[in-house]
């Protein structure tokens, strides 16, 4: 294991072959965190995890949340809060709200049923994590969260938004600058990131024409990729973004200019 852990990085939606999530996880074993990883398979979670703590030496622990289950989110704490007991993790100091799913559907049709789903993986899963895990933050008077917004927060619509993506992802960057405000005196920064199109496994779009369209539409002239999202995310989780807080940063290539 590497001598210099200190710090555990908790982050959700983070199993996605090539996806943010997965890329963040990897920046921050290379940089010394300890990592947890918390999606939905749970199976694949702990997969993850072991794959980072074998090729990184770093503590590892998988597990399995629905962020948008308050019980599920209490009994992923629960466990992580174990493994810190047991010493077999260090304090949590950084928690990346990363989990999310898409709306790629015009507004007249959507139902109450997506969009309450929409709602609850992205802000109220958002809300949820970060109440759980918080408290250990405030007990050590250092923490880091960083939130998952979109440039379609901004913007409006986009190839993934549409009405409910964009609404919750809004939502999302009015958290962050409120809890951040309340925070200040608790040694935790808050920040969001606002990343746009995103060379993942999920294409922006279907066809290859399409694709490039999307990227003649965006100033740099180009998707960004997943370790550039990954870069700025353990960016605002080190000691030299001690004073950043409340804070949005775009990571889309200028694609939020009006």
């Amino acid at each position: 294991m590497t001598d210099n852990i200190q710090r555990t990085a908790v982050l959700t939606g983070a199993t996605s072959d090539r996806g943010i999530g997965v890329t963040t996880a990897r920046r921050y074993a290379r940089e010394g965190w300890a990592i947890v990883i918390l999606d939905l398979d749970g199976e694949k979670s702990t997969a993850v995890a072991a794959e980072i703590s074998a090729e990184f030496g770093v503590p590892a622990f998988g597990h399995r949340v629905d962020v948008a289950d308050e019980a599920s989110v209490l009994a992923a704490q629960e466990a992580v809060a174990g493994e810190v007991s047991a010493g077999r993790l260090p304090a949590i100091g950084a928690l990346a709200n990363i989990a999310g799913i898409t709306s790629p559907v015009p507004f007249l049709e959507t139902t109450l049923e997506l969009w309450n789903k929409v709602m609850a993986v992205n802000a109220t899963g958002t809300y949820l994590v970060t109440k759980a895990f918080l408290p250990a933050m405030i007990e050590n008077q250092w923490g880091r969260i960083v939130n998952m917004s979109s440039v379609s927060a901004q913007r409006g619509g986009g190839v993934f938004g549409k009405v409910p993506y964009s609404a919750a992802k809004a939502a999302i960057l009015g958290f962050t600058k409120a809890l951040a405000r309340e925070l200040g005196d608790n040694g935790v920064t808050v920040n969001a990131v606002t990343p746009g199109a995103v060379d993942t496994n999920i294409r922006v779009g279907s066809t290859p024409e399409q694709e490039e369209a999307i990227a003649a539409g965006i100033p740099l002239g180009r998707t960004a990729t997943a370790e550039e999202v990954a870069a700025v995310i353990t960016f605002l989780s080190s000691q030299d973004a001690g004073y950043v807080t409340g804070t949005t940063v775009d990571i889309n290539g200028g694609s939020h200019i009006h």
